[in-house]
């Protein structure tokens, strides 16, 4: 099965940041909670040869304006200017429905939407009654998974699911009750796209959980999931870390991209 497997191209792609943020923000029960601590917003693209797969689309500027959290660049826009048409991509993995991660499915016409069950079930429940939880959701981009459901254009997994040789999506649950995080085979091993399973490095290698969380113990326990989906720690990719634009390489004359298959390029302290 191992042999059959396609070797893919993984590669980050920022679109936005926030530097009005403290550790308070990113870690429960911290030492220095009122310090300042930055978040990156990054999509993931998948590529082998002709073959794309875009992992989240992150959120366009509606939103960014609606929530007061500028974009650095329109991330449909951002894939544009890498050279890849958004109307070509068929398959794009939706890790969770939090408005940065599912917040422009308009913008992929042509994909179908590969989503856990239980973040479907989770983001149209009663637990959305609730202001602090729905917090991280945008009803408008709920109604659009919703109608892109009836018009068959996702494809749910309850647990691991198998995208393409070579990609599969894990249930995760902690951040979100659907979280899924991505394992990818490349020529470096298997490398992990944690998404919200780690905002941070910090938060898996420490052990320190996020304070947006349904299930603390789903969310710990998540740490450990993650460090089995990858073949070496330095291929566990966090979903919103800085650190990614100082540890792997940027990608040709991009400013806003980075490669992450082939590894970093300074060492990770784990």
């Amino acid at each position: 099965m191992d042999s059959l497997e396609k070797k893919w191209e993984v590669y980050a792609i920022k679109y936005a940041e926030r530097n009005d943020r403290t550790r308070n923000d990113s870690f429960i029960f911290d030492d220095h909670a009122h310090e300042q601590h930055s978040i990156d917003y990054f999509i993931w693209v998948l590529k082998n040869n002709d073959q794309i797969v875009l992992v989240d689309t992150g959120y366009d500027q509606e939103e960014a304006n609606r929530r007061n959290r500028p974009i650095i660049r329109s991330p449909s826009k951002a894939i544009r200017d890498f050279g890849i048409n958004p109307e070509i991509i068929s398959d794009v993995i939706i890790t969770h429905l939090h408005y940065d991660h599912a917040g422009g499915l308009n913008e992929f016409p042509n994909a179908k939407f590969h989503l856990q069950e239980m973040e479907m079930s989770y983001a149209t429940g009663p637990c959305m009654c609730h202001e602090t939880i729905k917090m991280p959701f945008t009803g408008k981009h709920i109604s659009q998974m919703v109608e892109n459901v009836f018009s068959g254009r996702v494809i749910f997994y309850n647990g691991t699911g198998q995208i393409l040789p070579g990609i599969s999506t894990h249930m995760i649950g902690g951040h979100s009750r659907g979280l899924q995080a991505v394992k990818v085979k490349t020529e470096n091993g298997y490398l992990c796209l944690a998404s919200d399973a780690t905002h941070f490095y910090e938060n898996f290698i420490k052990n320190k959980p996020f304070p947006i969380v349904v299930d603390l113990e789903e969310m710990l326990n998540g740490f450990k999931i993650i460090k089995t989906l990858a073949s070496s720690q330095e291929l566990i990719i966090p979903g919103h870390d800085p650190l990614i634009t100082k540890y792997f390489p940027r990608y040709n004359q991009f400013d806003f991209v980075w490669r992450l298959d082939k590894g970093p390029i300074k060492k990770i302290n784990f």
